[in-house]
């Protein structure tokens, strides 16, 4: 039999019809730069000035070759690889240990440093470059401490500026594991180092992969720290490789277009493997 539609379930049915539409329209212009990056990154200058938007009249990977070279790829994905997995080890290991401890704490002292560290979530780092820079700097002639133009500098300070977010979501998180497994880990003989390592850690897989993969975007994709911590050609990161084809009085757009595909590329790969952990960690942590 055949179910008549009531006038209610047809607006229903017209109103998510319209909802889609307008999420679909709103994913494609989501997705333009996108777009105009890769079909520009195919094309030679004389097809990109002609019409940016146009498909190429015949893909060819030689820009992609080009910007390889330019950018010195192997060794720029080689210190980004580095200094990415270094620092999100750091900030990993040290956020979550350092947030179960003021969550269990729970004293004036352990609520007044979390409030410390949420509170230098909102200060812009525009306004710390410089005095930074400064410190750095004397740092390295007072105590000799390498502070300047090493991939070690940039850790150590990628791991200060990313502990805040990091322990704010571990925080909120934990709170919802509840204590008696950790009485119960106790009991059994475990220290504390073994309760946290065996048995709060397992359970921050979500919050965990979520601030995986937050960090990994920043640090990955972040042009301002470490073109103020590096300096020579050895050390470039890959956005500071990717600046190379835009010159003074010249801009390569097509090698461009291509050194930015290899720039993202990386980042999209490991978003796609981690996407299901996102949402259910930044709800979990954010809002208990």
């Amino acid at each position: 039999m055949k179910t008549e539609m009531t006038p209610a379930t047809l607006l229903n049915n017209r109103k998510n019809t319209l909802l889609g539409a307008l999420l679909f329209l709103f994913c494609l212009l989501y997705l333009f730069p996108a777009y105009i990056v890769l079909v520009n990154s195919f094309k030679n200058r004389a097809e990109l000035y002609e019409n940016v938007l146009a498909f190429p009249k015949t893909f060819s990977f030689q820009y992609y070759a080009n910007a390889m070279r330019r950018m010195n790829f192997l060794q720029a994905l080689f210190n980004s690889l580095a200094v990415t997995v270094v620092s999100l080890f750091f900030v990993v290991v040290l956020s979550s240990m350092c947030a179960w401890m003021l969550v269990r704490r729970n004293t004036r002292l352990s609520r007044f440093i979390f409030m410390v560290f949420v509170t230098t979530m909102l200060i812009p780092f525009q306004t710390l470059m410089m005095p930074l820079m400064q410190v750095m700097g004397g740092a390295k002639n007072a105590l000799g401490l390498p502070m300047i133009d090493t991939l070690g500098a940039l850790v150590y300070m990628n791991i200060g500026f990313g502990a805040s977010m990091a322990v704010f979501l571990f925080h909120g998180f934990i709170k919802s594991v509840p204590l008696s497994l950790e009485e119960a880990a106790t009991i059994d003989g475990c220290s504390c180092w073994g309760v946290f390592w065996r048995v709060v850690f397992p359970l921050l897989k979500p919050v965990t992969v979520t601030v995986m993969v937050l960090d990994v975007i920043w640090i990955w994709n972040d042009y301002l720290l470490p073109s103020l911590v590096l300096t020579s050609k050895a050390n470039r990161t890959i956005p500071l490789s990717t600046a190379s084809f835009f010159g003074e009085f010249t801009i390569q757009w097509n090698m461009a277009m291509a050194g930015l595909m290899l720039t993202i590329i990386p980042v999209i790969l490991f978003y796609i493997f981690s996407q299901k952990y996102i949402i259910k960690g930044v709800a979990a942590g954010a809002v208990k």
